[in-house]
């Protein structure tokens, strides 16, 4: 079977993935998955000179290739110090392209050992990387789709997260997600029916216990989650029954959140209808009925009253208080819109309806002219927690993306997502998240060129006479942009070139914004049939307005030998 080409935006990175790390920062060689970016194998021989390639049945390609790696990295302060890091990193890991008949996937996993030469840090390792399976159990029938994803950054005091840390000191956090369920497709005469559940775990773990700046509010970082997702439907099509289709559909959903036990549970029912207006055009109306509640506990008080904070800097939860509700929604909802479908390669949906109590707007827009290009731009509106955001931004992910640089995007050959949006914040509290997302990856030749870009509007939602009252209604927003190129310099040589900005209003005075942005280049040659050196530079940067900005320089020379 003809591997599909995948095309990247500026890459993730083949070990720290959605990490974003910088190329001194990351310590990978970002080499790629799934793709042919890589510096060529000589002809000859079973393998193509960088893994094993096991052909399993007719038409099925799973390449695996399993790595050892060794760098040398500096990192020097430009500002606000002169600090200078040199470590050496020692790091294993695995890139496969699962292609065949019933699985399609990339899996990309490393784990890494930093020993620390000159610095004011200690030595440290890691785990990070990409998953996204899809696999038919039952072809056409029953299905299981499949993402995990781990991710280094730093966490500043206004609770904005940085996918391209620096790391001249430990204010380094770990982001781990991971979902998995089963996807149901059949039929009873002229009756589609569809169904699925999805749960996901989300945990982020930091070195240290958070500590507010002086005079800052402080931010309950969050901890981890649980979030499940079910829903059904039945229906027919226009045509089949009655001139109109008609879908008839039911489904919950829930987050619990470890944070003072806050809790989404959301339950909704409804009937949708789709009238053809043309070859292309169909027109869509949904009503419904939706219960969606929001609760949580307090944090346990001192004698004084004061909340008390536990040895990982996180409010203390008091279970012996009965929940309190934050947000609680019971009624009608509705939503008309338009669905444009000229070709398979290109769609567009637009609605717009009335849910959580006001007005609400959604859509997305897909052109993927051929396997060179492809652009997606989704808009979104949903209350959630941080672990089903990253969550549902992994599940976007599609199965074909390909890793290799430092901009937290993947782009296959006919979608694309990025996870900046939903790490831009990791405050524990709810949230209405409203926002549009965009990404677009070009391939021409073994040259690959994408870029990524995204605005997220957060309300954040807490229950009276709780400890995290002073965050309900707050307003945070994040706008990000990504981009890169990589391609090959001739038969055994390729390069990189990545670049980032993000800047995030915390919508509170006394938290202020932060700007993080960076720009990274790679130079990568092979030396033997399975022995690759690279050369990587970057900068990488954050602006505050309430702190020190900082400027860092980085820099590594490294090996790999792919086994």
């Amino acid at each position: 079977m003809k591997r599909a080409r995948s095309l990247i935006l500026g890459g993730l990175l083949a070990g720290s993935c959605l990490a974003g790390a910088t190329a001194a920062e990351a310590q990978v060689l970002p080499y790629q998955v799934g793709s042919d970016d890589r510096p060529a194998a000589p002809s000859g021989g079973g393998s193509d000179g960088h893994g094993s390639a096991r052909g399993v049945g007719s038409g099925v390609r799973t390449t695996i290739r399993p790595y050892l790696e060794v760098t040398q990295n500096l990192l020097a302060q430009i500002t606000p110090g002169n600090d200078v890091v040199t470590y050496t990193a020692l790091a294993a890991g695995v890139d496969a392209t699962l292609a065949g008949r019933r699985t399609q996937g990339q899996i990309s996993v490393r784990y890494e050992r930093r020993f620390v030469e000159k610095g004011q840090v200690g030595d440290s390792d890691t785990i990070s990387g990409l998953a996204r399976v899809s696999h038919q159990l039952i072809p056409r029938t029953l299905s299981i789709d499949a993402g995990a994803l781990a991710a280094r950054t730093r966490v500043e005091a206004n609770g904005s997260a940085s996918l391209n840390p620096l790391s001249v000191n430990d204010a380094i956090s770990q982001v781990y997600s991971v979902y998995a369920g089963p996807n149901l497709t059949t039929h009873a005469g002229d009756v589609a029916i569809n169904a699925n559940y999805l749960a996901g775990y989300t945990k982020l773990t930091q070195k240290n216990a958070y500590q507010p700046a002086a005079g800052q509010p402080r931010i309950d970082l969050f901890n981890h989650s649980l979030m499940q997702s079910a829903q059904v439907s039945a229906g027919t099509k226009a045509g089949t029954v009655l001139p109109v289709g008609l879908v008839a559909s039911a489904g919950w959903d829930r987050e619990d959140i470890s944070n003072l036990d806050q809790r989404i549970d959301d339950k909704r029912a409804g009937v949708q209808a789709t009238l053809p207006v043309s070859r292309t055009v169909q027109l869509v109306g949904d009503v419904g009925w939706e219960h969606i509640r929001v609760s949580s506990r307090d944090a346990v008080r001192d004698a004084s009253g004061n909340p008390v904070i536990g040895s990982d800097g996180r409010y203390m939860t008091d279970k012996s208080q009965p929940r309190r509700i934050a947000y609680d929604s019971d009624g009608l909802t509705w939503d008309v819109g338009v669905m444009w479908r000229p070709s398979r390669r290109t769609s567009l949906s637009a609605f717009i309806g009335r849910r959580y109590d006001s007005t609400t707007y959604f859509g997305s827009f897909s052109y993927a002219p051929n396997t060179r290009s492809s652009l997606n731009i989704s808009v979104f509106d949903g209350i959630s927690g941080f672990g089903s955001s990253l969550s549902n931004a992994l599940r976007q992910v599609p199965t074909d993306f390909a890793t290799g640089g430092a901009t937290g995007c993947g782009i296959g050959a006919a979608g694309g997502s990025c996870v900046n949006g939903a790490l831009s914040s990791v405050s524990s509290s709810v949230f209405r998240q409203r926002g549009v997302s965009a990404t677009y990856g070009f391939a021409m030749g073994r040259l690959r060129l994408g870029v990524g870009a995204g605005y997220v509007r957060r309300r954040f939602i807490a229950a009276p006479g709780t400890v995290l009252a002073q965050a309900n209604g707050t307003v945070d927003q994040n706008w990000y942009v990504t981009g890169g190129v990589s391609g090959q310099l001739g038969r055994d040589a390729s390069f990189s070139v990545a670049v980032y900005d993000a800047w995030y209003d915390s919508g509170n005075a006394l938290l202020g914004t932060t700007n993080s942005y960076g720009i990274y280049a790679s130079y990568y040659r092979r030396l033997a049939d399975r022995l690759t050196a690279t050369a990587s530079v970057g900068l990488d940067g954050v602006s505050r307005d309430l702190a020190a900005d900082q400027l860092e320089a980085t820099g590594l020379i490294g090996l790999r030998y792919t086994l």
